[in-house]
C-alpha cells in the first residue's frame, strides 16, 4: 500500500519523529474522480500520484524543501 510506502520514507528521512508529517488514512475526501490523494496541510494542497517515484517527489520537494510538487498537484476545481 502506498500509505505505508509514504510513512516508511517520511521515517527515514526524520520527518515523522519531528512532529511535522504525519500520514494517515481517510476516505476519498470527496475528490474520488482525482483517483488517489494526498493533501498537506496546513497548505492545503492536494495532490494525485501515479507511483512511488511520484511519493518521493512530494516527500523531497514539498515536505523537506517546502516546494509543490507543480505536477502532481490537483487545481480547484
Amino acid at each position: 500500500m502506498m500509505r505505508d510506502y509514504a510513512k516508511k520514507r517520511s521515517k527515514e528521512e526524520g520527518l515523522v519523529r519531528s512532529g511535522k508529517v504525519r500520514i494517515n488514512t481517510a476516505g476519498c475526501l470527496n475528490r474520488c474522480e482525482h483517483g488517489p490523494v494526498i493533501v498537506i496541510y496546513p497548505e492545503a494542497i492536494w495532490y494525485t500520484w501515479v507511483d512511488k517515484e511520484d511519493i518521493d517527489d512530494i516527500i523531497e520537494q514539498h515536505l523537506k524543501q517546502d516546494r509543490p510538487v507543480e505536477r502532481l498537484r490537483i487545481k480547484d476545481d
